[in-house]
């Protein structure tokens, strides 16, 4: 019998298109987000001013759509298949999260190239963790979340070879 408390699971994936810029290309990586998740994106907004981009602080650079749940567990399958279940090592931080970029939203099923959308490419960022780690984020009674309690890097590795049968490179 093994305890549920220690169970590893995909707590959410964050889907991301940085744009660099407001306008039309922006509504195009809107359109892109909708069609591969079937959710509502919502924009991303630069924190600081960047004179050599043209950026300046408070201005819509981005969209990004979060997916929890079996929602989540699909896509990521889907875009590590994408990936030919390939990832490099570095790819995890040092607590287990993992994110990867896909080169061509045409590269998912049922995709296909639209020469008025254009090419875009995308982020993919997962957070893993165990029940219970609510507690170091909720307002009322937080509290600290015990070491053995916490990810590695390692666990997260074996996590994503065993859920996702994913290859891990060095």
């Amino acid at each position: 019998m093994t305890n549920g408390m220690r169970e590893i699971r995909l707590e959410k994936a964050v889907v991301n298109i940085g744009v660099g810029e407001a306008g039309e290309r922006l509504l195009k990586a809107e359109k892109v987000l909708k069609m591969i998740t079937g959710k509502k994106p919502v924009r991303t907004v630069a924190k600081t001013t960047n004179r050599d981009f043209g950026i300046r602080e408070g201005m819509q650079i981005g969209c990004k759509v979060t997916l929890r749940g079996d929602e989540a567990m699909e896509f990521v399958k889907k875009a590590l298949y994408i990936r030919d279940n390939k990832m490099a090592a570095y790819s995890f931080d040092p607590v287990g999260n993992f994110s990867f970029g896909i080169q061509d939203y045409t590269d998912f099923p049922g995709m296909k190239y639209d020469p008025e959308i254009g090419i875009f490419g995308l982020d993919v960022s997962a957070a893993l963790g165990r029940r219970g780690k609510r507690v170091q984020i909720r307002r009322i009674l937080r509290a600290k979340v015990p070491k053995y309690q916490r990810l590695t890097k390692k666990e997260g590795i074996e996590f994503v070879k065993s859920k996702f049968g994913v290859e891990v490179v060095d």
